[in-house]
């Protein structure tokens, strides 16, 4: 796997390349007659261990948080257990291929990381950081609608690396427009609407401190960098809109400078003219659309030729909506357990959706990989890519762009070693015959 960065569309020929996985689980052994270990454990669980004393409280709980008592974060990871790899022997896998195709993108692995928003509490560089790992790696990112940073400045770093662009649907149709004809021209290949946070979960560990980052500033650089955003702005708020209360105190000045620094511009102008204010109060009041319906669908239909996935999908009558309604791709996801408690989980429902879709459009899934042998498993039941979420995050807490580089590096050479252990040569052999259930 080539981590040069070329063009998206055309595959490396690499089927004779040597491992990847072999060469690094080597590289970690040689290191080791030094007395050198990996900087961070390989163990993509244990990051989070040390992230939680690296990052903020607030930044913590935000990005670790789920919906509830955390049932449904609990469930994504139990139910992989319910799928046994059932490896084959004798095979010659001594030349193994991870690449694949999506949507017309040769990708050097199945392997996407799934957008998630406000990176800038992680580190300062958050989404930029992030590209450029994904550059060097050739992992395609999908830049999420809540970036700490505008998807120009994303794309910029990413090169002619592959990426997708995750939308939130707001209440205005003239924002949504201009934030995918933005992603267009980013040279992003696919949108992937997210569904299912219409209305934010009741997330408890955000709410016993009290802490949501928009209201900080943070996270909103597509809106503030949108011209259409920007006009929404000087519209006189709505009878109904919701206005942050004027209490002042220390934690309110406090939230006044976090807005005001936020906001691109001088510091000075900006908090003379209260345009960070105005950009949070339109924010909240924009920000999401809960009555959303798959009519709504023929809009984003008409105004984008790019491929549409839709991400929240765990139903199969769904899956076949989704078909009906022409769209061409599902991202199957329970939001990482951040939004339903007590949700089934991707893993379990992904079966019924891969039936149910029929090879008609691709599935990709996401919310609990941790291994390699979630990704197989995800694959062998039907997935054609799966997306890597909250460890990421924490490489990137832990040591920026380089963390989130070996966070990819080493789940894909886990996956390697799975498939050629399993008996797989490439992703084309990864079914469900490799697998037992219970």
């Amino acid at each position: 796997m080539s981590t040069e960065t070329t063009s998206p569309t055309s595959r490396p020929a690499h089927i004779t390349r040597r491992s990847l996985a072999l060469e690094r689980q080597r590289d970690i052994y040689l290191s080791g007659i030094s007395g050198k270990t990996p900087n961070l454990p390989l163990d993509l669980n244990k990051l989070e261990a040390l992230a939680e004393k690296k990052m903020d409280r607030e930044a913590f709980a935000y990005i670790r948080g789920g919906a509830g008592l955390g049932s449904t974060m609990t469930q994504n990871r139990q139910d992989f257990q319910s799928f046994r790899i059932i490896p084959r022997m004798l095979r010659d896998v001594s030349v193994r291929d991870t690449s694949t195709e999506l949507f017309g993108m040769a990708l050097d692995s199945p392997l996407l990381l799934s957008p998630i928003g406000v990176l800038e509490m992680a580190h300062k560089y958050g989404d930029l950081a992030v590209a450029q790992a994904c550059r060097e790696t050739r992992t395609p990112m999908i830049i999420s609608n809540q970036a700490s940073y505008p998807m120009e400045e994303i794309c910029e770093v990413l090169g002619t690396s592959p990426r997708w662009f995750q939308l939130y649907w707001s209440k205005s149709n003239k924002l949504v427009e201009s934030l995918v004809k933005r992603a267009q021209n980013c040279g992003c290949s696919a949108i992937v609407v997210t569904l299912d946070t219409t209305m934010l979960g009741w997330r408890m560990e955000d709410l016993d401190l009290g802490y949501l980052p928009f209201l900080r500033g943070k996270g909103i650089a597509q809106y503030v960098s949108d011209p259409i955003f920007q006009k929404l702005m000087d519209i006189p708020p709505a009878p109904d809109a919701v206005e942050p209360p004027r209490k002042i105190n220390f934690s309110s000045i406090k939230t006044l400078f976090q807005q005001v620094s936020n906001y691109p511009g001088g510091f000075w102008e900006t908090l003379k003219s209260q345009r960070s204010m105005k950009a949070v109060k339109t924010f909240i009041n924009v920000y999401s659309r809960p009555s959303l319906t798959w009519e709504d669908l023929a809009f984003l239909r008409d105004i984008t030729e790019l491929p549409i996935l839709l991400k929240g999908i765990l139903h199969p009558e769904d899956a076949q909506m989704a078909i009906d309604y022409g769209m061409d791709g599902l991202l199957v996801s329970n939001h990482g357990g951040r939004q339903v408690d007590g949700s089934v989980s991707a893993i379990e429902m992904l079966p019924e959706l891969v039936d149910a879709v029929a090879g008609r459009i691709p599935i990709v899934m996401d919310s609990g990989i941790r291994c390699g042998a979630d990704v197989f498993k995800a694959l062998a039941v039907g997935a054609q890519g799966v997306c890597l979420g909250r460890p990421y995050v924490y490489g990137l807490a832990l040591e920026g762009a380089a963390g989130v580089q070996a966070v990819i590096h080493n789940l894909l050479s886990d996956f390697e070693l799975n498939m050629g252990l399993a008996g797989c040569r490439n992703l084309e052999e990864i079914n469900r015959d490799c697998l037992k259930t219970s």
